[in-house]
């Protein structure tokens, strides 16, 4: 029987972070009912005896911003149609003045052992000025209400390249995280999306854009102090302590199959991809009229040559990389003959390394790694 994860999108906030343009709203919290009885329908809809559900994740929006309740409803439809694994990780995704004690003690009752706390910066000047709703302070009490209630398993974000930041702020904020004692850290560089009020701040002159290379000297002093500091870098943006890793994720770029249940949300099944629709409207009429055929604004079928640039691309993003016997198992070809041109031309410009068994990415391949995955699109 396959492993397969699961993915929940719920797409409500109480403020929309300026740097943000996931699939999420502030101010629509009147639709939340509703969408929650949508969802469970998407799910039961979709019911497959034939997979294992190793992973569930809750993510946003904010997931902690809704009330607790529609979180033990989605696990329990979910648990009632699918065959959820007694060892699977189930992620919540929560932010800071979301999160009550009563809140992560349902959690936890209701099964989530893994929790993802973001803080992004641990200076509120610049919390302030991305429209977080939260203080540093918020954040460290949110951290210890969570290890109180019972959870082991805790993860952190931070960005690095936000207008205003400097090097000590980076310093500042891994040791705060350090000594709070995560488990898993999240590190992002700042990207300026089209469209978001950060945009158009920085175009108007309010907040400074910090320069690229100081972005990248941040995110490799980050590295080095999380890995002093006994972490393992896994992923391009990703830290965890020994057995920590998201499982989740792993997933994911090992290009395991997964199911995304909700607005906006993806699946990848039987090398089939599709997205669904981002309109919150249309996502509740369909499915309130049965229109379970109208959910989907983009599936594709992979051929076999997608589904190998895929592979690479996916498997590039983690600090290993992609190992040769693998690709060879799942594709029963020689990844050196599929994709010589590629790998010769990324040897020679010492953005990939040949480690053992596995291709992985060089220290100029981490800072242009997206060079990298575009060899393979």
């Amino acid at each position: 029987m396959e492993k397969t994860g699961i993915y929940i999108h719920i797409p409500f906030c109480k403020s929309k972070c300026y740097y943000c343009d996931f699939t999420s709203f502030a101010g629509r919290d009147k639709l939340a009912n509703k969408y929650i009885k949508c969802l469970k329908k998407e799910i039961i809809h979709r019911k497959n005896d034939n997979v294992e559900i190793d992973t569930i994740y809750f993510g946003g929006g904010t997931p902690s911003y809704i009330n607790e309740k529609h979180i033990v409803e989605i696990l329990n439809t979910i648990r009632e149609n699918y065959k959820v694994l007694d060892d699977a990780e189930i992620t919540i995704e929560a932010n800071p003045g979301t999160i009550t004690e009563d809140k992560l003690k349902t959690y936890l009752k209701c099964g989530i052992n893994r929790i993802s706390i973001g803080l992004q910066s641990s200076r509120n000047e610049i919390l302030k000025s991305i429209g977080r709703i939260h203080t540093f302070e918020q954040w460290g009490n949110s951290i210890l209400m969570a290890k109180q209630v019972g959870f082991k398993n805790i993860n952190t974000d931070i960005i690095v390249g936000l207008p205003d930041q400097s090097i000590y702020d980076i310093e500042d904020a891994i040791d705060q995280i350090v000594d709070y004692g995560l488990q898993h850290v999240s590190v992002y560089s700042l990207i300026v999306e089209e469209g978001t009020p950060l945009e158009e701040k920085l175009k108007n002159g309010e907040l400074k854009e910090t320069d690229e290379e100081l972005e990248r000297y941040m995110y490799w002093f980050a590295k080095r102090k999380l890995e002093d500091n006994g972490y393992k870098h896994y992923e391009v943006s990703n830290f965890a302590k020994e057995g920590f890793e998201s499982k989740h994720n792993l997933n994911c770029w090992n290009q395991h199959s997964y199911m995304g249940f909700g607005l906006g949300a993806s699946s990848y099944e039987n090398k089939s991809r599709r997205t669904n629709i981002s309109d919150l409207d249309f996502y509740i009429k369909n499915i309130e009229d049965n229109n379970f055929d109208s959910l989907y604004v983009i599936e594709e079928e992979q051929n076999n040559s997608e589904e190998m640039k895929e592979f690479m691309m996916l498997g590039l993003r983690k600090i290993d990389g992609v190992n040769v016997g693998d690709f060879r198992m799942k594709f029963s070809k020689d990844v050196f003959i599929v994709f010589k041109k590629q790998i010769e031309k990324l040897l020679t410009a010492d953005l990939i390394e040949l480690n053992k068994s596995n291709i992985r990415l060089t220290k100029k391949g981490l800072d242009l790694a997206n060079l990298v995955w575009e060899e393979f699109i």
